[in-house]
Order: C-alpha cells, then structure tokens, then sequence
C-alpha cells in the first residue's frame, strides 16, 4: 500500500513539475515575441524619423526653386511637428499616414515644375526620399510579421492562459489607410 502512495504521489509531482515547466517556457516565449513587436516598431519608428528629418531639406529646396503653394508646405511642417510630439503607437502611426499624403501631393507638385526636378540637390532628395520609403514599407512588413506570430502565440491554447494572466491582447496591425490605392490630385 505505502508503494502505491509513493507511485501516486511521484506521479502527481511529475505532473506538477511538468505544468510549471511548461508555464516558464509559454511565459518566455510570449515575453519574446512582446519585445520583438517592440523592437520591430522601433524599427519603423526610426525610418519614419529619417522621413522626418529629409522633409525640411526637401521643403527647403522645392521653396527655393520657385514659389509654390504655402499650403503644402504649412502642412507637411505642422504633421512634421506632430509625429515627433506624438506619444502612442496608433497616434504616429495616424500622423504618418498623414505626411505619407502630403508628401505625394508635393512631389505631384513638383512633377509640373521641370526646372525643380533638374537640380541636383532636388534629385539627391527625392533620392533619399524614395529610399526612405522603401525601408518604410520593408519596416513596416516586418512589424506586421511580429505582430501576427504574437497574436497567433496569445490565441492559440494552451499558451493563451499564460497570455492572459500576463495581460496580453492583440497587437494592432499597420494597415493602410483607407483610400491608399488612389493617387493624390492636385489642382492648380
């Protein structure tokens, strides 16, 4: 009798033991794939601060080549200003998709100006610019790669108890913002 209360008793703290070494891997894990989320947006972050900081080069430049519509440029100046005061994720992500649009209507605007576009200093810009964006998009595919391996990981049982008692929720995905698909129009 005392034998079997032994087998039963190692087979209750093996189950035991086995639980909570399971709970300390899922715990890890999800605590990884959250800072890989973080770090991916920080990545996006950063090349949405290299926009930031080309926009007053390339204002600098179109206002110098001509006089053009102060509109646009009060604009993009004041979404400039309001990314880098912006304090959450869903707040920046709102202001860029704002200077995304700004952006196009100034280089559609310059796309009328020929004498603009054959400067070296307007071509090295748009250049950098055009750069920039690309690593925008790559930055931003990679984030929405996080993020789907990290709500995946938090819904999926049993790791979505351990989620849970973390706090964890579904991370938001970058999407574009409606309308996205069309070109800007600029009116003269």
């Amino acid at each position: 009798m005392k034998n079997k209360a032994w087998i039963v008793l190692g087979i209750i703290l093996g189950v035991v033991l086995l639980t909570v070494l399971w709970y300390w891997a899922t715990y890890n894990s999800l605590i990884r794939l959250n800072e890989q989320v973080n770090n991916k947006w920080a990545q996006v972050e950063t090349q949405y601060q290299r926009r930031v900081d080309l926009i007053p080069n390339l204002v600098a430049t179109v206002k110098g080549a001509g006089n053009f519509e102060a509109s646009t440029f009060e604009e993009i100046t004041k979404l400039r200003s309001q990314w880098q005061s912006s304090s959450t994720v869903e707040a920046k992500v709102a202001t860029a998709n704002q200077i995304e649009g700004a952006l196009s209507k100034l280089l559609v605007v310059v796309e009328n100006y020929p004498q603009l576009k054959a400067t070296q200093n307007y071509l090295a810009l748009q250049d950098e610019l055009a750069n920039t964006e690309n690593k925008v998009a790559v930055e931003r595919g990679r984030y929405n790669d996080a993020i789907r391996d990290f709500n995946a990981k938090i819904k999926t049982f049993p790791s979505n108890i351990v989620a849970r008692n973390l706090g964890y929720n579904d991370r938001t995905y970058f999407k574009a913002k409606e309308g996205a698909e069309n070109a800007p129009e600029v009116k003269f």
